[in-house]
């Protein structure tokens, strides 16, 4: 059986009566690989912030399965990311949660694949499938992103204390869409320059922080990387200044994400000294593209979904511009790995 987004608070609720006599659920982690992992990330940064007694964590699938957390089992919950269901890692992690008696949430774009018959329960979250993710007709509410964090969320919200935000949060949540869709559009004509400006530089750098760094992994690895085979890596604005602030030159691109939330101010900082000592730079401000319309107490959780979903704009323009299509590949589905 396949549920949706907006199925998640009875999923939380059937998972936590069924474990109430086995001691309740103590662990919730969340697991995938690439770009898959990376938006898990929120929802990890949430469990991190807002729980007191639910251990949580973040790890990619092959680690997971080879590496196991001595504490999962039947009292644990973990949440996989695997977009068309055949990552084989992925697969071998649900398999792993199946043996053990974890309940097992898996979030997959389709409702038939491999991994389908070790999930408990499949989540299938909304995708913008057109070419280079350029529609932007989906409810960005539904994305992957999202659902993760609807479990972390209805977890918390229904064990400890509750959580005193949640109103807010699905309020921001019904805001998402729209905010998305216009800072789209706003960035339009800045992405066509920018990509006519760096499209012969062999790196560029990505840097966040907080719930929304898991975007700049995912541009770094997932389209400079991957789709662009370009030199990237995604830094965090609080580690800048611990040793990658010294590549930084006249010449060296940087794509800064400036959130809002708890974080800001170390993107800001690191802004500042970029400012001072380099002079390109690609700035993305949470506020300037219309976050802060979502409440302070949970702005935090949606940098993410805003930065994830304007990249877009940006990677059709780039490979345009580089005359790289981004589903090239050399390795990747070609050979054996």
């Amino acid at each position: 059986m396949t549920y949706k987004s907006t199925d998640i608070k009875a999923i939380v609720a059937e998972i936590l009566d069924a474990k109430k006599d086995k001691g309740g659920v103590k662990s919730l982690y969340f697991v995938g690989c690439g770009g898959s992992l990376g938006a898990l990330y929120p929802a990890k940064t949430f469990m991190e912030k807002e729980s007191a007694s639910i251990k949580s964590a973040w790890i990619n699938s092959n680690e997971f399965v080879h590496s196991t957390p001595k504490d999962f089992g039947e009292n644990s919950i973990i949440v996989l990311a695997c977009h068309k269901g055949n990552t084989p890692e992925t697969i071998e992690a649900a398999r792993l949660g199946k043996e053990k008696g974890a309940a097992v949430i898996i979030l997959t774009w389709l409702a038939e694949s491999e991994i389908v018959e070790f999930g408990d329960y499949i989540v299938l979250y909304s995708f913008d499938a057109s070419p280079d993710h350029l529609a932007g007709d989906i409810d960005y509410s539904g994305e992957k992103t999202m659902c993760a964090l609807y479990v972390a969320v209805e977890l918390l919200s229904q064990t400890e204390e509750g959580y005193a935000h949640y109103d807010k949060f699905y309020e921001g949540a019904g805001m998402l869409t729209n905010i998305i869709r216009k800072a789209r559009a706003h960035v339009a004509e800045r992405s066509l320059a920018f990509a006519k400006e760096y499209k012969n530089d062999p790196v560029i750098y990505t840097m966040g922080s907080g719930a929304g760094y898991g975007a700049a992994y995912m541009e770094s690895i997932c389209i400079f990387m991957e789709m662009q085979w370009l030199d990237s890596s995604a830094i965090h604005t609080g580690e800048f200044f611990h040793g990658p602030f010294e590549i930084t030159d006249a010449n060296r691109p940087f794509v800064i994400q400036i959130s809002e939330g708890s974080t800001r101010k170390l993107d800001e900082r690191a802004l500042t000294f970029l400012k001072k000592y380099a002079k390109r730079i690609e700035v993305l401000d949470a506020k300037e593209l219309g976050l802060s319309t979502i409440d302070a107490s949970v702005v935090d959780y949606f940098n993410h979904s805003l930065f994830n979903n304007v990249y877009p704009i940006y990677n059709h323009d780039l490979a345009t511009e580089r005359q790289h299509p981004l589903p090239t590949r050399r390795y990747m589905w070609k050979v054996e790995y």
